[in-house]
């Protein structure tokens, strides 16, 4: 532990920061992706369904560490350009991760009962109303959960990275391990730095679940209630009674 001076920590903070930035953008890309397959998987249209299921097959079956190195590599001998190690990650694990998250979108928009739909239909809304009106509000939440899980993969798969030489965590802990000659110091801090980053996304998702949940009226804001919490609801006449409530919903 001795050796690792200053200039050693600051790399493996730059590394840090470098990967928190491929996790932002590869989510950033692959939240988009998800959200057109899936809700495509859910489309009237036979064709587009195919489309979007042959995108989804394609990408989940496909390596994203042997998809990074054909962007990479392959993409400028079919069209003549290139992008940076960094971009070309992102843009690898935007499109798998993104593929994995369709199914997350598709799984969640069917999950909303069809009455709701019907609703929709018996208003005159178009589908598009319906989707953004109806639909989307009430799976909305249950995307979270999992979602915070393939953010946690997409977190670690950024490790893939540090073989095309992008100075993540990864590759500026293989530095410092061949500075100083000590392995076991050196993964046992950046495993601890995975795990920190990796909690406080959970706890920001975890966040953003009550607050999504809250806004359809299954829990409140600020904290998790039981089931059988009594809620008081007016009387016709003015007086008022208990009455049990599931999930803390009134």
């Amino acid at each position: 532990m001795t050796d690792l001076t200053w200039g050693l920590w600051e790399l493996l903070l730059k590394g840090v920061w470098l990967t928190v930035q491929l996790t932002v953008f590869s989510a950033m890309l692959g939240a988009a992706v998800a959200f057109v397959v899936g809700v495509a998987r859910t489309h009237r249209l036979r064709t587009v369904r195919f489309l979007s299921g042959a995108y989804m097959e394609i990408f989940r079956g496909t390596s994203a560490l042997v998809l990074m190195f054909w962007i990479f590599f392959v993409l400028p001998v079919a069209f003549g350009w290139q992008l940076v190690p960094m971009w070309a990650a992102v843009l690898a694990l935007g499109l798998s991760y993104g593929a994995y998250g369709s199914e997350i979108v598709r799984g969640a928009l069917a999950a909303v009962a069809p009455a709701q739909q019907e609703a929709g239909i018996a208003l005159s809304f178009s589908p598009w109303q319906r989707l953004t009106k109806i639909v989307l509000p009430q799976a909305w939440p249950e995307m979270i959960p999992p979602a915070n899980n393939l953010l946690i993969e997409l977190l670690k798969g950024t490790a893939l990275v540090s073989i095309m030489g992008v100075a993540d965590i990864a590759f500026g802990a293989s530095l410092v391990r061949n500075a100083t000659g000590q392995s076991a110091p050196v993964y046992t801090i950046i495993l601890v730095m995975y795990f920190v980053l990796a909690f406080v996304m959970t706890r920001g998702m975890r966040v953003l679940e009550r607050h999504a949940k809250a806004g359809i009226g299954q829990a409140p804001a600020g904290k998790d209630t039981g089931a059988g919490r009594r809620a008081t609801v007016p009387r016709q006449a003015g007086a008022s009674r208990d009455v049990p409530t599931a999930g803390g919903a009134s």
